[in-house]
Order: structure tokens, then sequence, then C-alpha cells
């Protein structure tokens, strides 16, 4: 079912009243599956949800619906779009996490989320041998069609950007809003970003300030829109290691770039190998961490010849995969019926999709999009 104007309206004002208590957003969502109720609750009902006082206030606010319908014509005057659970663009991976983000505010292309991607973090000061390497690792990266995500702040995330703007796409979170670009001087860097086909996203409104705790909620969703996330360069205090604690807790990969130990830069890095990270000196390095069919389909050649992402398909599998969404599974009749293909054909198309890591198999023998 399309997503309603009036819809994401509602999704706009639950996030200018909770975008910075993702946990709270999603327990008003669940309770309220006519979100609309939401705003006109009982204020014990929202207490037994454990919203504070001033948050199930600013839920109540009459001027609520007023301010969020003027912030969606204000996103989409602006070219953004805002995705929701609803919407089939929104991160396969992201929905999987525990807390995520109940809608994104999105600059650029909704399509650079869908993955596969690797997320590349480190310092905010760091040395010229971590930008290099942060630039020449994400540029290889998306030379072979893996979407690099990074955080768009100074240092390793610059780097990281730049390098993969250089090879292909790279998807941006940011701590703030999308009218609020922090830190100003990359300005530049948005506007590639978008222009140059990746996406810039984040949970917190237009007008939404960089404050010091809007990062590592911003960093549960650079990890979860990602396979796995490379360390390049940190202190023993870092706030990417907050970002590899997410990953871990997420299921992802986690891995590092070795540094010079007489760098106080190269401690959290060389500690995460210490503790089991997979230790990085190229893309290979991060390819062979990736789930099998990914990195199957990302054969050895030279950069300058960069191999497709997907593995070729037959006239089926591609009718199939059409067929097929991420966000919704599909039984065999159902997809049969849509596709128009016989049982035995689609049987075979479905098992060459799943071992080809583009199709996943439900309970009930049902199917849907990896990606």
């Amino acid at each position: 079912m399309a997503v309603t104007r009036e819809d994401r309206i509602r999704r706009v004002a639950l996030g200018l009243a909770l975008s910075e208590y993702p946990r709270w957003a999603a327990a008003v969502e669940k309770a309220f599956p006519c979100l609309e109720k939401a705003f006109t609750a009982d204020l014990h009902d929202l207490a037994a949800l454990g919203l504070d006082p001033p948050r199930a206030a600013a839920l109540l606010d009459p001027a609520l619906p007023a301010r969020a319908e003027k912030e969606f014509d204000t996103l989409t005057k602006n070219g953004y779009s805002l995705l929701t659970f609803a919407d089939d663009d929104y991160p396969v991976a992201l929905r999987e996490i525990f807390d995520p983000p109940a809608a994104l505010y999105c600059a650029g292309r909704p399509e650079a989320l869908r993955g596969p991607a690797v997320a590349v973090v480190g310092a905010r000061n760091p040395s010229a041998y971590g930008k290099s390497v942060a630039e020449r690792l994400s540029e290889d990266l998306a030379r072979r069609g893996l979407v690099i995500v990074s955080g768009m702040a100074r240092g390793i995330d610059t780097s990281a950007h730049t390098g993969a703007l250089r090879g292909g796409r790279t998807v941006a979170v940011l701590g703030s809003g999308l009218g609020t670009i922090y830190p100003p001087e990359n300005r530049r860097l948005f506007d590639r970003i978008v222009a140059e086909g990746g996406a810039v996203v984040t949970e917190f409104p237009l007008g939404g300030e960089p404050l010091g705790f809007h990062f590592p909620l911003r960093n549960r969703i650079i990890s979860g829109l990602s396979l796995g996330l490379v360390v390049v360069e940190a202190a023993r205090r870092s706030g990417s290691l907050i970002s590899a604690a997410m990953a871990l807790e997420q299921g992802r990969e986690v891995m590092a770039v070795p540094g010079p130990v007489t760098s106080e830069l190269s401690g959290g890095a060389n500690g995460l190998i210490r503790i089991g990270a997979r230790l990085v000196e190229s893309w290979e390095d991060v390819v062979d961490e990736l789930p099998g069919p990914i990195r199957d389909a990302i054969r050895v050649r030279s950069p300058d010849e960069p191999p497709p992402l997907l593995p070729s398909l037959t006239a089926a599998e591609e009718a199939v995969l059409d067929g097929l969404t991420p966000d919704r599974a599909a039984g065999v009749d159902e997809t049969a019926e849509r596709t128009g293909l016989a049982v035995p054909e689609l049987l075979a198309a479905l098992l060459g999709l799943e071992i080809k890591g583009l199709a996943v198999q439900g309970p009930g023998k049902t199917y849907r999009r990896r990606w």
C-alpha cells in the first residue's frame, strides 16, 4: 500500500518530538498502529511506554501537526525525500538492527542505500598516512561495486567519502539535520555526494543541530547500513570504537587498519585487531569478510575494469528478481502469478537467486529480495 502524504507528515511529527529518543519513538509506533492516535493519547498511556513528561508533552503539543506539515513541505521543496518503514527504499540492512530510525530524511538517491555497503570510519585529526589509506581503500572498494558509508565528519570520514567518489558511490550519515551541514566546510562534499549518485541521510529534523549526543545515535545507523565496518586510525578513546562496538552488537564484521605502535592514533585500531578484528591491508581483506555470494561476485580484476557487483542472471531469474521486494516476502503461487512462470521454472530461478545471494527464503516457502 502506498504511503500517503498524511502518513509521511505523521512520521515527521514523530521525529520532531522524538528523533533524539529512537527507542521511545519505536515504542510509540508499536503501541499506536494508527499513528494519528498517538498525538491525542492520554498522558498516562505515554508514561506507560516510558516517555518522560517533557517528551510526552512534545508529542501532544497542539502545534505539532502544523510544524510537521511545514517541515515536510520544506523537505520536498528542497528535493529531499522521507523514507519510512513502509517504503521499498527503506534500507533492508537497517531494518534488522535493534532500534532502527522510524524515518530517514534523504538527500540524493535512495537506491544508494540498498547496499551492499561497507563503513569506513576513524579519527577526526588523522595523520597523512591515515588519510591516504582511507582514500585508497574506499576508492578500491567503491570501484568494485560496494557503497562506502561514513559520517561526513572531519578527517577519516571525509577521506573515505572523497576516495569513494573517485570509484563509485558513497552514503553519508549526519548527526544533524539536512539544513545544518556539519562541519560547514563539508558543504561542497555534501553537494558532490548528492550530485554523483550517492545519498546523505539523517534521522534528525531539517534544523537539527550537531549536538554531542547525536553522534553516537548516528553511529548505529552507519554500522546498521553496512555489512562490515573498517576503522582507520583511532585513539583508544575514539568515537570510532563506539561505532565498532555497535557494529558487533548488530552482527556486522569489524575490521581495522594497523598503524605504527608509536602513534596515539593507532591505539584504538591496533587494540581492535588484538581482540579479534580482521587486519586490513587492502580491499581484498575487506571483501574476504563479506557474505559468500557478495564476496564471490567481486572478482579480482584491475581497478580500471571494475566487475559488476551482481552475478549474471538468466531471463527467468531476472523476471523473478523484478517481481520480489526486500521488505515483503511472497509465496510461490503469488510469485508465479506475478511473473507468469511455470512453478518448476520458478523454483529453479528462486534457487539460483538464493545461491547468488540475491533472494532469501523465509518461513512457509516464501521469498524476498535481499537488497
